[in-house]
């Protein structure tokens, strides 16, 4: 789990176009994998696009005429051939993995700024990814919600999956493993998080959302 931080123009965004297989280093060789990305054709970077990265956005990014799960099924469709119930299979149980399964019916338009980034995180974990790059995730987030988004990133990676996640924001870098800033296009600073916080047990004592309130 490692947070990319510096300031605007410092490279975060060129490393996440890297990662993401979106644009070719200058130099250099970037392996995803064991696997070169240099020189793979527009296809195959798509299918790796497809198979191996999720991506979660600080705007979401989500279709406003379709459902949660017709959002989150999305991948799926351009994806390897399954059928359509193996796919809504998966899609309801990437939302039930952020605990939003009841809210699968709902269009974005009836979901919080929360709920409708858990909805994000879902569809980029619907195909099993091995990385997923955040870029700004809890950007337009209240204090309450952006634990929460974290407690979801850190579950996710204590299964397994790589995160890797863009902020400004010292206190959300705190809940990584590592912490990357970049300057001018270089890596100034590298270092371990040796206690980071726990976003689960941090949820516990702020107040509960307005909603859930008497």
């Amino acid at each position: 789990f490692v947070a990319v931080m510096g300031a605007s123009g410092s490279g975060k965004s060129t490393l996440m176009n890297i990662l993401g297989c979106l644009d070719e280093p200058d130099s250099g060789t970037y392996l995803l994998d064991g696997q070169a990305m240099g020189g793979l054709g527009r296809d195959e970077l798509a299918l790796i696009r497809n198979r191996r990265l999720g991506f979660v956005f600080q705007s979401f990014n989500l279709l406003a005429r379709t459902t949660a799960l017709e959002n989150v099924e999305l991948p799926l469709l351009y994806g390897p051939h399954l059928s359509m119930e193996e796919i809504k299979e998966r899609s309801l149980a990437a939302l039930r993995a952020v605990d939003l399964e009841p809210r699968a019916r709902h269009y974005p338009s009836q979901l919080s700024g929360g709920q409708q980034q858990r909805v994000a995180i879902a569809r980029s974990i619907v195909n099993d990814p091995r990385i997923i790059l955040a870029d700004e995730p809890t950007g337009n987030l209240d204090t309450r919600t952006s634990v929460e988004i974290m407690a979801h990133f850190q579950s996710l990676n204590d299964r397994g999956i790589t995160i890797v996640l863009v902020t400004h924001e010292p206190d959300i870098a705190s809940f990584a493993r590592r912490t990357v800033v970049f300057r001018d296009g270089r890596i100034v600073e590298d270092r371990q998080i040796p206690r980071r916080r726990r976003a689960a047990e941090e949820l516990a004592s702020l107040p509960p959302p307005e909603e859930d309130r008497p």
